[in-house]
């Protein structure tokens, strides 16, 4: 239609065609706003714009839909930003848009107009997220620094949610413990390294009887599936804005679950503003494209999601006694997987030259080797694949030589004796082990191509976020070997706005 309508186009973008589309509608209307509005009724799919005219430099429109937008509101002056923290540095105020939402914005002052028109009030709010935390600390990159401060974290998101071995459930919520009780099965939706939280999560739950599904948000919101009463809709997102995980829960919102509980480490996002429940996860500012601290904090609240719902499900005062102790030894058995930095930096230089890895666990291990797998692809752009070790004989030994490199963990759990005997069939066919292993796990393979690293004695129930650090670290130094962007990876964004 601009094209017929004498428009040029210069790229093959959909932002140029808003401009276009924009530029025509000025020339009917002579207002930069109501140009803005007309447009927008024409467009179809998910944007977030900030429109500005040469003619009138005092006015800046912004516009969402299905995309994230928020004001940032200050004395003289005012922002338009995807999220809270872009606007951390110069200002602590936030009108957040909602669906369909045109904003007029001044120096001095905004007006918002829903979609049909009509002038609204939105509510102000105010962000804790401080600008202080962008800073290095004195950390090479920003993902070190996060890997690093994941025992204080992790001891923040346990923060006066245990007490003396016991689960306080009323962090959830004043009405929560009674939604609780009408549990009958969770459904998890995510992506990427949250979806691999909630895979680790379902072990968890159903290890406590309690049922569990586990899905791809971007696979579940064009799934025509069936929803069995009293399910929990859980979402986990670091951001709160990655868009199939928003459209999934709005698709659950009509598909009859019980609730909607989001797992978030942003108070002000989309994701808890849209859901029932919401427990946020604490993990503070992370920067780093590659997710490590805001991965252990959400399997720290899934942890406390599943004791809370296993105690309608038989687990017994003194097992969940137990299992809080665990829980609350966690930051100390991280800073303990810590020490090994030095090591994992000498180990590293064994990736530096490969082109291809395999990462292997069992059990609630098998989300975390998928987790190692995606933190290698994602920053040193070495080729990773997880599996389930027992799957090593379906198909992935085929790849298996000395020059595919395999890492492994090794807890020491029930599957201990299985796993070591599906590595057997790794070094039998001369491929090359880097095991990371509870320092009471005998592996009986120590020798030629076999490294072993040995983490501290580890509780099984917190042994899959233990063991999460060494991998991360590992990840970290080889993409320093390869001289890969670390905090920024190509082709990626930290948040995901669209679909």
């Amino acid at each position: 239609m601009l094209t017929a309508a004498g428009y040029r186009f210069e790229s093959d973008t959909d932002t140029e065609v808003v401009a276009h589309l924009i530029h025509q509608q000025m020339g009917e209307t002579n207002d930069l706003l109501a140009a803005v509005q007309r447009a927008a009724a024409q467009l179809i799919g998910a944007y977030s714009l900030g429109v500005i005219c040469r003619a009138d430099p005092e006015r800046l429109i912004a516009a969402r839909a299905g995309s994230p937008l928020v004001l940032g509101i200050g004395i003289g002056e005012h922002f338009i930003a995807s999220d809270v923290f872009a606007l951390a540095p110069v200002t602590q105020s936030f009108v957040f848009l909602e669906e369909g939402d045109i904003a007029e914005v001044q120096r001095e002052c905004f007006t918002i107009y829903d979609r049909s028109g009509r002038v609204v009030e939105r509510p102000l709010s105010y962000s804790g997220q401080m600008s202080a935390a962008a800073g290095k600390s004195g950390y090479r990159h920003f993902m070190l620094k996060e890997i690093f401060e994941q025992p204080a974290v992790v001891a923040e998101t346990l923060e006066g949610r245990v007490h003396q071995g016991r689960l306080l459930e009323d962090s959830f919520g004043p009405e929560t413990s009674a939604l609780f009780d009408r549990v009958q099965g969770i459904h998890i939706v995510a992506c990427g390294t949250s979806y691999h939280a909630g895979l680790a999560a379902r072990y968890w739950l159903e290890n406590l009887g309690v049922p569990c599904t586990v899905e791809v948000a971007s696979e579940y919101r064009y799934r025509h599936g069936v929803t069995p009463p009293g399910t929990l809709f859980v979402s986990i997102s670091q951001s709160g804005e990655t868009a199939d995980t928003l459209a999934a829960l709005r698709v659950a919102k009509e598909r009859g679950y019980l609730s909607t509980l989001a797992i978030c480490n942003v108070a002000e996002s989309s994701l808890v503003r849209e859901s029932a429940l919401t427990l946020l996860t604490r993990a503070g500012r992370e920067i780093g494209v590659a997710s490590t601290k805001a991965f252990t904090t959400q399997l720290v609240a899934l942890r406390l999601l599943a004791l809370a719902l296993g105690r309608r499900h038989g687990l017994s005062e003194s097992d969940e006694v137990a299992l809080v102790r665990d829980l609350e030894r966690l930051p100390k058995a991280l800073e303990e997987a810590l020490v090994l930095d030095d090591a994992i930096e000498r180990l590293a230089e064994h990736f530096a030259e490969k082109n291809h890895a395999l990462f292997l666990g069992r059990g609630p291990q098998y989300p975390i080797a998928m987790e190692g797998a995606l933190k290698l692809k994602e920053i040193s752009y070495i080729h990773a694949e997880a599996y389930p070790a027992g799957e090593l004989k379906h198909g992935p030994l085929a790849l298996v030589d000395s020059d595919m490199p395999v890492v492994c963990v090794l807890p020491k759990d029930g599957l201990l004796e299985k796993v070591l005997s599906n590595l057997q069939e790794v070094r039998a066919r001369g491929g090359e082990l880097f095991l990371f292993a509870d320092r009471e796990v005998d592996t009986h393979l120590s020798g030629v191509s076999t490294h072993v690293l040995s983490l501290g004695a580890v509780p099984e129930s917190i042994a899959p976020i233990v063991f999460t650090v060494p991998l991360q670290l590992l990840a970290y130094h080889v993409a320093i070997l390869k001289g890969t962007d670390v905090d920024q990876p190509r082709n990626l964004a930290k948040s995901v706005t669209v679909e």
